[in-house]
């Protein structure tokens, strides 16, 4: 029996980009310059966008012909893609030149600015225009290929991208998010560069951030949550509503690789001017900052586990200074919520060491619970980050409306049959959407519970307070007794230098008595005052170790007794070392057994 001929199918759009971009990341492979994904993706990147960009501008070029007005591009001649990328007599070392160095031979036979060059000094009249996002974008950009044959075969390819065509677009925006998350991959221990999207999309979702809203993440990344926000609100955005939402964005990004990639994942999303400030929001004094300053949402992962340099730290109150990152962006969140006339909002992803932190991290718990509603504690559970952390993380949701009285916790459940998640089987949308249900009408369950931490902290201030004023009282007196020592002491100098001015003998050594039975009352005073400064710490440090474990949100589920990633160090600490203890008996019994 004869075989059927197999029909060939035809290639879809996203089969094609696929295959573009893959062939443009194979050539790549090849040239010495480029050392893995952290050098490929930014390197494709940056080429991809000179070709979204030029692509943009001749839309816009045609609609201006359109409405016969003139149109002025950002890009001049000879600078625009169209100008050298497609020129088959501008290749090899021609077109090396031309893109790394300060000054070249142009595509039009003159010379002037590097492409590079020209890009970096790019600036627009009135700020914030697309000349800015540029010289922004390109800041730190530089073509690391060796070869310039390689360069110009990896140009014919991306070349072949249509970035007029929204449908190539759209694919090619999932195509890009494929590829940052592969460089995730690569990242190691730079995977603050990706948070996981269904923990971005969630946290939006239930964020319901609206149309003329200003949404902002001070540590943006690669804009996961800029580029959720703005797909959940282009859903009904009409097209009156479109410059309202471009201006709803706003981010910050101090590194110059995840911050080139952040505007181009907008960009390819539609967003048209990114605005995301390229320096660290933690530079600002936080004092100094006011209405200006506020925002209606905030969306973020801040880096946790990292440590900020003095000069950083100097920008925050003395008595709340840390170099800890995570805990100053905390402080920087709090401070550009909105007071009014609508309470800013804020969810933020915190690693499980915020929630159980004492000393300066209970101080800032403190301020954060006392003028903030913390409302809702969402439990990560084990593996959301991994392999880049195994640490527990949280997601925090407050907003500016008043003091904190309650907290709901809900615990999100692992899927059944599984023990944590892995690289290869990463969290799901799925895996929240039971949370998404409950947001709205809660109620204690299995994985949810309400923590009144109102009548917690009424109890505790109760119990301390006693203490404290104890302790108040002994440091008062510890005060007098000082005051008097001092006013001895002068007392003492002045009998001292009027022995002087006695000649009798018998005066003389009157004046020495009366100086020795007050250096006794002195001494006497020295002592009780060290004595009522010793009960004084004695009675504060009482009442603190009533008050201050308040501010531990570490709570654990008392509806799920298997929330083991949540439990606490010392726990932890010790059911490592009982497991250690039963391998190492294990393997004496085998031993044992081989001997």
């Amino acid at each position: 029996m004869n075989k059927k001929n197999k029909v060939n199918q035809p290639v879809t759009t996203a089969q094609k980009l696929g295959s573009v971009v893959k062939s443009a990341r194979d050539i790549m492979r090849t040239d010495k310059g480029l050392n893995g994904e952290l050098d490929r993706l930014p390197q494709l990147t940056w080429i991809m966008f000179l070709k979204l960009l030029d692509d943009s501008e001749k839309l816009h070029e045609a609609e201006a012909k359109l409405e016969g007005i003139e149109y002025k591009p950002t890009i001049k001649p000879p600078y625009r893609w169209r100008d050298w990328a497609a020129n088959e007599d501008f290749t090899s070392d021609k077109l090396k030149s031309f893109i790394n160095n300060d000054e070249a031979i142009l595509p039009d036979g003159n010379k002037g600015e590097g492409l590079l060059a020209y890009l970096r000094n790019l600036k627009s009249k009135a700020g914030n225009k697309r000349a800015d996002v540029i010289a922004k974008v390109f800041k730190d950009v530089n073509n690391r290929m060796i070869s310039g044959t390689l360069l110009w075969d990896v140009l014919n390819k991306v070349n072949e991208i249509r970035f007029d065509k929204s449908e190539e677009v759209n694919l090619l925006s999932t195509l890009y998010e494929s590829m940052l998350k592969e460089m995730r991959d690569a990242a190691g221990d730079s995977g603050e560069f990706y948070t996981p999207r269904p923990v971005v999309r969630f946290m939006v979702q239930v964020m319901n951030p609206q149309l003329g809203e200003t949404i902002f993440d001070p540590a943006c990344g690669t804009g996961g949550f800029l580029v959720e926000a703005y797909e959940y609100l282009k859903q009904n955005c009409s097209a009156q509503d479109w410059q309202i939402l471009q201006k709803s964005l706003i981010g910050a990004e101090a590194k110059s690789l995840p911050l080139m990639l952040a505007h181009m994942s907008l960009l390819l999303h539609g967003f048209e001017y990114p605005d995301i400030d390229d320096g660290n929001s933690l530079r600002f004094t936080l004092s100094e900052m006011g209405e200006k300053d506020w925002v209606d949402v905030i969306l973020t992962n801040p880096p946790f586990g990292g440590e900020e340099e003095d000069r950083i730290k100097n920008n925050f109150p003395k008595d709340r200074q840390t170099k800890e990152t995570a805990l100053l962006f905390l402080q920087l969140i709090m401070r550009r919520l909105r007071q009014r006339p609508k309470p800013g909002r804020a969810a933020v992803v915190f690693p499980n060491g915020v929630l159980f932190g004492d000393n300066m991290c209970a101080k800032i718990k403190e301020d954060l619970l006392k003028n903030f509603n913390l409302h809702t504690i969402v439990r990560l559970p084990n593996g959301v980050f991994a392999p880049y952390t195994s640490i527990p993380t949280n997601l925090l949701f407050f907003d500016r409306s008043g003091q904190t009285d309650e907290i709901w916790y809900y615990q999100i459940p692992l899927p059944e049959g599984r023990k944590t998640y892995t690289k290869t089987k990463p969290i799901q949308d799925e895996d929240f959407a039971e949370c998404v249900a409950w947001w709205q009408n809660r109620e204690e369950n299995q994985n949810a519970w309400k923590y009144n931490f109102r009548e917690v902290y009424d109890q505790a201030r109760a119990d301390a307070v006693p203490f404290w004023d104890a302790g108040n009282e002994a440091e008062e007196r510890a005060n007098n007794l000082a005051k008097n020592v001092k006013e001895l002491t002068e007392k003492i100098k002045d009998l001292e230098n009027s022995i002087l001015d006695f000649s009798p003998p018998k005066e003389v050594t009157k004046v020495k008595q009366q100086i020795q039975k007050i250096k006794d009352e002195v001494k006497q005073f020295q002592t009780e005052e060290q004595n009522q400064r010793e009960v004084a710490k004695e009675q504060k440090a009482k009442g603190d170790a009533i008050y201050w474990p308040i501010y531990n949100l570490d709570q654990k589920n008392p509806n799920n007794q298997t929330d083991f990633e949540h439990l606490p160090p010392e726990q932890l600490v010790n059911d490592i070392l009982e497991k250690d203890r039963r391998v190492a008996e294990i393997m004496s019994e085998i031993k044992a057994i081989l001997g």
